[in-house]
């Protein structure tokens, strides 16, 4: 079913097939076909942050940037999602065309520039949501705050989203907003994550309820930049990483129709250095939960991840290639590969499930 839609959404421009295919998910869901689409929900508990995920599969941020499509994409099998990135004012992002499909190699190049209704709306919509599953929202700054000032934006976010997240990313490593990518190094890291943390704190001790902090960082990092940022997270006690995001390199995909055009790749092009980055970062975090993202399109490419050393994993550009499917062959392959003891079991960063 979802190989005849794709046929026709690919016939359009990809930010309008996006947008499409959300609404005919919320269609579905409202007449309670979503799951059907996905086939059956993996049951494979585990415990990571303080958390009890359902399953090891949840959604990357940036498909469903306003929680829009929480409860549509929430009947899919997931064992979390995660929402945003969102900012704390409205704004537009980059000029269009902005979203392009490399379907040669499964991948996707994204400049949208963090374009979202803003942390009120998005907070009412989880709100209204009746998704019971593990949240994650996904926070950054707006276009037009200093890098320098770029703190209080977080600030903002995390304050507004606190009381309804499972959990909050911090997310440093967008290729679209100018200089942000500097966030993640030195001085300015240490400055944004302890500001965080100490908010946090505050924020979890008066509402009574622990809401875990994790970053999210970018693929393209040498192998020295990866060890001082894991320094950094450890020594401010953030309690996960994801990893990664989008990469800037263009290997593997030169020459290819939209390969020359700005912005983030994404899906099967970065798989390999996404997991490099979760290998070196296991190294020097051997007790914090990982969730590893770049490139899983099948229930191998998730073994693969985990197998690098992440706890848990997320889907976005595979998604698109291969639909609902995919999140439940991803969570049966974890599932079967870990109780045969074909991944790594468990990575060190896994809190035994009850």
């Amino acid at each position: 079913m979802y190989a005849l839609a794709r046929s026709l959404l690919f016939r359009l421009d990809a930010e309008t097939a996006h947008g499409i295919a959300l609404r005919g998910l919320d269609a579905a869901c409202r007449l309670g076909l979503a799951p059907r689409l996905a086939g059956e929900r993996i049951d494979d508990p585990v415990e990571l942050m303080g958390l009890r995920f359902p399953n090891r599969v949840g959604l990357a941020a940036g498909l469903d940037k306003n929680a829009d499509h929480l409860d549509a994409l929430g009947a899919l099998g997931f064992g979390f999602v995660e929402v945003g990135t969102v900012t704390p004012k409205p704004q537009p992002g980059n000029p269009k065309p902005r979203l392009f499909r490399l379907p040669e190699v499964g991948g996707i190049i994204n400049r949208m520039g963090f374009n979202n209704a803003g942390v009120d709306h998005l907070v009412a919509r989880v709100r209204a949501s009746r998704f019971d599953g593990v949240i994650g929202i996904n926070i950054g700054k707006n276009l037009a705050t200093p890098v320098e000032r770029a703190v209080d934006d977080y600030l903002s976010c995390l304050e507004k989203v606190h009381a309804h997240a499972h959990y909050v990313t911090v997310n440093v490593s967008s290729p679209n907003t100018p200089g942000l990518r500097d966030l993640q190094f030195g001085e300015h890291l240490d400055a944004l994550l302890g500001t965080l943390r100490e908010a946090g704190t505050r924020l979890d001790r008066q509402s009574g309820r622990r809401v875990p902090l994790a970053v999210k960082i970018a693929p393209d990092m040498l192998t020295e930049e990866v060890a001082l940022v894991a320094r950094r997270i450890a020594d401010n006690g953030i309690d996960a990483v994801i990893a990664t995001n989008t990469t800037v390199s263009r290997e593997g995909v030169a020459g290819l129709p939209h390969a020359d055009e700005a912005g983030g790749l994404s899906g099967r092009p970065v798989f390999e250095a996404s997991n490099a980055v979760v290998r070196e970062l296991r190294r020097h975090l051997p007790r914090l939960p990982i969730i590893g993202v770049g490139g899983i399109d099948s229930g191998e490419a998730a073994i693969a991840k985990r197998e690098a050393g992440a706890d848990l994993v997320q889907l976005y550009s595979g998604f698109i290639y291969r639909g609902p499917a995919l999140v439940a062959e991803c969570a049966r392959a974890l599932q079967a590969a870990t109780l045969s003891g074909e991944a790594l079991a468990p990575p060190m960063g896994q809190e035994e499930s009850p």
